[in-house]
């Protein structure tokens, strides 16, 4: 069976394990289900999931025209404490801006690897968490815009790192530590600003189970362009990340915008 389309990252569904959806053109796969299976990816070519033309992937799925000039790869994305819309100031396009900017936003901690500060839109609760890798978050503070969100993770990255060391979420290599214990010691490092919110915010751990039946001991990074043909048995699921029974990852958000073909079976 074989399937072909354009890369975007895999859609997930809450559930013990974790549940995985891709899609590639109109066909939906449970890539759950292809555990245990042969898979062959083949790379064909680049379609930039914004203007829709055959431009090579400059970086997030966009070609750099749309990277450079999009509201939806602006720099507040990445730096949440860049936000402006708060002030009406625009950056690349006010009305879109607002619409993101201008809702709930949660400030976590997540465990994939150490334990990290991150910030992420309410209703992409645990989506987040769940593209990362974490095996367990807690939410720090709930606020609501994106400017408070970034001001607090900032505050904090002294604290925390606010990266995941993609190498250990894989191999599984997770901190223990007691996050609802870490929570409880921050509010005097919050900006004041923020500290209102703190005592309003819920922050019940959770624990996240992703379907992995072989973490992998050695890894090594699938690079569609440098390797545009892969064949292996998929072992589990993990962020983004398909992990193959040879220990080669496979980070699907990395190639989104790739158009790629998907062979399933011998």
């Amino acid at each position: 069976m074989k399937y072909e389309g354009v890369l975007n990252k895999m859609r997930t569904e809450w559930g013990h394990p974790i549940q995985y959806f891709l899609t590639l053109n109109k066909n939906f796969i449970n890539v759950n289900q292809l555990i245990g299976l042969n898979l062959q990816v083949s790379f064909q070519g680049y379609q930039c999931l914004n203007c829709g033309k055959a431009k090579k992937i400059f970086r997030q799925g966009f070609c750099y025209d749309c990277f450079t000039s999009s509201p939806a790869v602006g720099d507040w994305i990445m730096r949440p404490e860049l936000s402006t819309a708060h002030l009406g100031i625009e950056d690349r396009d006010l009305e879109y801006e607002s619409k993101v900017q201008l809702q709930p936003h949660v400030v976590y901690l997540a465990v994939a690897s150490d334990v990290k500060v991150g910030v992420t839109r309410k209703t992409q609760v645990p989506t987040r968490w769940i593209d990362q890798g974490a095996s367990r978050a807690i939410e720090i503070v709930e606020v609501p815009n994106r400017y408070l969100a970034g001001i607090t993770e900032i505050a904090l990255k002294d604290k925390f790192t606010d990266k995941t060391n993609w190498r250990k979420m894989l191999q599984n290599e997770i901190a223990q530590v007691d996050l609802a214990e870490i929570r409880n010691s921050l509010e005097l490092l919050l900006p004041e600003e923020v500290k209102p919110y703190y005592y309003t915010t819920t922050h019940d751990i959770l624990e996240l189970e992703y379907p992995v039946i072989q973490f992998p001991t050695k890894l090594k990074s699938l690079n569609l362009e440098k390797t545009p043909y892969f064949e292996g048995v998929l072992k589990g699921i993990k962020g983004q990340y398909l992990l193959f029974d040879d220990g080669t990852v496979f980070n699907v958000r990395t190639y989104e915008g790739f158009v790629v073909s998907l062979g399933i079976g011998k």
